[in-house]
């Protein structure tokens, strides 16, 4: 019986021996993850400062590139700004019915600066005013089948005033006529 009780202090002893080796084990790597842990902060922040750094760096490029830009617009409109000799020239209309070469002495010798455009043509404003009138007519004499004349009339006014607004328009639109 000795030997059985004996026995199984020598495993009690054994077993707590083996588990204070495996805390201390344990404590070790305990040790050892939080020093690893350490470690990869350290990377982290390593990479964010570089990151940062980067990202300084390229703004710093970016604010020279801007100014460099500001620099060129200023150089073109500086160029710009420069007083540019303007040639005059002289301006023929034919058209115009020749008359004696002394009645153009009082344009000081004919010369002018630029070209002035000839507005040649009917105006959109009177093309719609004649496309209005005769569609208009032609509708109000169809509508009106008991006074024909009459439909007609009123019919060629309101074609007249609608076909007139919207070639204006498109004489605003062209430049043919200043807008308001």
């Amino acid at each position: 019986m000795k030997n059985i009780v004996l026995a199984g202090v020598i495993s009690i002893f054994a077993l707590t021996a083996c588990k204070k080796n495996q805390d201390s084990v344990a404590e070790k790597t305990l040790e050892q993850q939080k020093m690893d842990f350490q470690v990869r902060q350290l990377e982290i922040e390593k990479q964010k400062l570089a990151i940062e750094r980067e990202r300084f760096q390229y703004e710093t490029q970016k604010r020279a590139d801007s100014i460099a830009i500001v620099e060129k617009e200023r150089a073109k409109t500086a160029a710009a700004a420069k007083p540019q000799i303007i040639r005059e020239t002289k301006t023929v209309y034919r058209d115009a019915p020749r008359s004696s070469s002394g009645s153009s002495s009082g344009n000081s010798n004919g010369t002018s600066q630029g070209t002035t455009a000839k507005k040649k043509g009917i105006s959109e404003a009177a093309k719609g005013t004649a496309i209005g009138v005769v569609s208009g007519a032609a509708l109000g004499a169809l509508v009106n089948k008991k006074n024909r004349g009459g439909g007609a009339v009123v019919g060629g006014i309101i074609g007249g005033a609608t076909g007139y607004t919207l070639g204006r328009a498109q004489d605003r639109k062209s430049g043919r006529v200043q807008p308001r």
